[in-house]
């Protein structure tokens, strides 16, 4: 390849790896529309249960949610949700559990993260506060434990950024 062909191809594949980064969902109701942290991280146990976890800057949530979850919205803190569900998305139920939480810091260090849980409708979540000095990246490590003895780990970093 000719070097004066090199300037031209760095733009198109760095153009190309943005929108492949892209996909970010909307954000729940009561969350302001900012730049997105990551999707969903997503486990399964067996075919038909699935482990689902948000990670949403409590800056962002409004009055109403934050009063839901039981949370102060802050700078300085991120929101862990967690979900657990039985059956097709469309039609899905939740499922009692035991969590086992940590996040750890680019430092390495830890943070145990209390789950507790929050009812909504029919849907049950578990909901944990994780303390932050933006900018950092967190990694999380919970461990699912259904009522049957089926169990699950998830893993998952997240970046977090300044508001």
């Amino acid at each position: 390849m000719r070097l004066s062909r090199i300037p031209r191809a760095v733009p198109l594949l760095a153009g190309l790896l943005l929108a492949a980064c892209g996909g970010g969902q909307a954000p729940p109701p009561g969350v302001e529309a900012q730049a997105p942290m990551q999707e969903d991280a997503v486990a399964h146990i067996g075919d038909d249960v699935r482990v689902r976890a948000s990670v949403l800057p409590t800056a962002r949530l409004n009055a109403a949610v934050a009063a839901q979850y039981g949370v102060t919205p802050s700078p300085g803190t991120v929101l862990v949700l967690v979900g657990v569900r039985q059956g097709p998305e469309t039609d899905e139920a939740a499922l009692p559990a035991t969590l086992d939480a940590h996040a750890f810091d680019l430092r390495g260090v830890r943070q145990d993260l209390p789950l507790r849980p929050v009812s909504s409708g029919n849907l049950l979540d578990y909901v944990g506060v994780v303390w932050i000095t933006p900018p950092d990246s967190l990694r999380f490590d919970i461990d699912v434990r259904l009522d049957d003895g089926r169990r699950t780990r998830l893993r998952f970093s997240r970046d977090v950024f300044p508001e």
